[in-house]
């Protein structure tokens, strides 16, 4: 099946997908801390991007991602990292997907869709059907079965000499 995208984890990919980000709307969601307390090095724009490579590219952990980074130059252009040396590392990404939340995850994708899906109207009638199939679980395929007694060959005494 031809695709008109570039393959996944291409550094084509990555250059096709970047003036995509909402930047600006990602940065509005989670405003710079004022004041005292510790200071982010990153932007939530930029802490979501190299979330996202982690969907992109082959490196498909944080771990495996913070590696990878420095020798990716395409990685780091798209994450807009400009710095080789100063780059996150799993605990910022972490911490950035808990302050995040799943709220936080689901208005970007939220305004990513707006662009994308023309807007309802309201007199058109629409069809929903929704798939809720309920599966049988296997619950009695692979259980340990309890021994069955066996008979004794012989009697349970033995006469010795």
């Amino acid at each position: 099946m031809d695709s008109l995208l570039p393959a996944t984890g291409t550094a084509k990919l990555l250059h096709a997908l970047s003036p995509y980000v909402p930047d600006d709307f990602i940065n509005s969601l989670w405003p710079a801390h004022r004041g005292r307390g510790r200071w982010r090095v990153f932007s939530p724009a930029q802490l979501w991007r190299t979330h996202l490579l982690a969907l992109l590219t082959p490196a498909h952990s944080f771990n495996l991602l913070v590696t990878m980074l420095p020798e990716q130059r395409a990685w780091r252009r798209f994450a807009l990292l400009p710095n080789r040396q100063r780059l996150p590392d799993a605990w910022m990404l972490h911490e950035f997907r808990h302050r995040a939340g799943v709220t936080g995850l689901r208005r970007i994708n939220e305004y990513l869709l707006e662009s994308l899906l023309p807007a309802a109207d309201p007199n058109a009638w629409a069809v929903a059907l929704m798939e809720a199939t309920d599966l049988v679980a296997a619950d009695c395929g692979f259980k340990k079965k309890p021994r069955a007694s066996t008979r004794p060959s012989g009697p349970p005494w033995a006469r010795a000499p």
